[in-house]
């Protein structure tokens, strides 16, 4: 490669979050731009601008540099503007699902400030593939229309979001999927005979009510006692079942620790012996490595079912948000269940029908991966195209 780097920004993505669906974001958009780059015979210098954290970076490598990012780096003329106006191209992928009012107005108003301070920069933005709205407030409508139409690339990760962004007058969007279709893994070694690998990933934010629990999320059914009876009936199930719970957001310690899947998966292996608690994941990528190597797989963390929707493990997703239906529903993947309208025993039979129709399901799983990773081709195009604009420019 003969040209000079491309500078690209990274916001709202996250190289150590406890959250390892939001790394999983960054290690596959890192991927997507990394095979880009060897397309188009330029390289690239990578900056994501991540919250301070304690915990080492796992997205790694010569081309990336991490920066932390925080209220004062946000305001400080020589923190992130300084960066933006610094790189060729700014990208947001919004955390995946944040890029919406009903997380509340301080984590949304974070992100207006960065876009705008982006596009004051005049750098172009691209909108990576993610949840757009819902937007209640109009407050929150006028500004999230307005910064979207500035944008040099906007693509949703499913249907219902691309609606939500036409709703505020966009147009020109890219309806791809979920970027973490390409997140790469270890795939399993063959195995013959053994027990059937059933795995859940528990939710410790469900687990403990939600946020404030007091189930903001109106969950219409009991979640822990559905837990405890998904536990109970593979346990006892003729097929000789091995239960291994798996975690997919992990807080070792501080006050989002209420959150944690590992604590709330250990305290469920104490109460059920037989139960195998997978590790405390150090990356996105192990934790889809694992994932990969079950038979089964249910969940209520998305990222969780996308490892194993994406590695070719039949999976029921638990919904508690649209994200869940709009994502495989989009893709033609019909198999999620709805904890905010469906009851337990409706759960447990839609989930109990998956697993006796596992090798049907695996199938209807193959095909909507294959057309999710055609619409994420789209994106991956148009962001080539935007680099190879901004290298071309840079030459003029």
């Amino acid at each position: 490669m003969t040209h000079a780097p491309l500078r690209i920004c990274l916001i709202m993505h996250s190289t150590r979050s406890d959250n390892l669906g939001v790394g999983a974001l960054t290690v596959s958009e890192v991927e997507i731009l990394r095979d880009i780059s060897r397309q188009i015979d330029t390289p690239i210098a990578i900056t994501v601008m991540d919250w301070k954290d304690p915990r080492a970076p796992y997205v790694t490598g010569p081309d990336v540099t991490v920066r932390d990012l925080d209220g004062r780096v946000m305001v400080n003329p020589r923190g992130y503007f300084a960066v933006a106006r610094q790189s060729d191209l700014v990208i947001d992928i919004g955390g995946g699902d944040s890029f919406a009012d009903i997380y509340g107005s301080r984590r949304l108003n974070r992100m207006f400030l960065l876009k705008y301070l982006t596009h004051l920069a005049g750098t172009p933005l691209v909108m990576a593939p993610q949840t757009v709205g819902p937007f209640s407030r109009a407050s929150s409508r006028r500004l999230a229309a307005a910064s979207l139409k500035r944008c040099a690339v906007v693509a949703s990760r499913d249907a219902m979001s691309t609606q939500a962004a036409r709703d505020l007058g966009v147009r020109g969007m890219i309806e791809a999927s979920d970027v973490a279709l390409r997140l790469p893994y270890t795939p399993p070694a063959p195995r013959s005979g053994g027990p059937v690998k059933v795995g859940i990933n528990v939710s410790g934010l469900l687990m403990g009510g939600g946020y404030t629990g007091r189930n903001e999320f109106g969950l219409t059914m009991d979640y822990p006692a559905l837990i405890r009876d998904l536990i109970r009936h593979f346990q006892s199930h003729p097929d000789g079942c091995e239960v291994h719970l798996v975690p997919h957001v992990i807080v070792p310690s501080g006050r989002l620790s209420g959150e944690d899947d590992h604590r709330a998966s250990a305290a469920l292996a104490a109460e059920f012996p037989g139960t195998v608690l997978a590790p405390a994941f150090q990356t996105p990528s192990e934790a889809k490595s694992y994932i990969a190597g079950l038979d089964f797989f249910m969940g209520a963390r998305m990222h969780a079912c996308i490892a194993a929707f994406s590695s070719g493990v039949p999976v029921v997703p638990m919904a508690y948000s649209r994200k869940f239906a709009g994502l495989f529903g989009t893709l033609g993947y019909d198999r999620t269940v709805d904890c905010t309208t469906q009851g337990g025993d409706d759960i447990k039979a839609a989930i109990f029908a998956g697993y006796d129709g596992r090798d049907a399901l695996a199938t209807k799983a193959r095909a909507a991966l294959s057309e999710g990773l055609r619409k994420l081709q789209v994106y991956e195009d148009a962001l080539r195209d935007v680099l190879i604009a901004q290298r071309d420019k840079r030459k003029a």
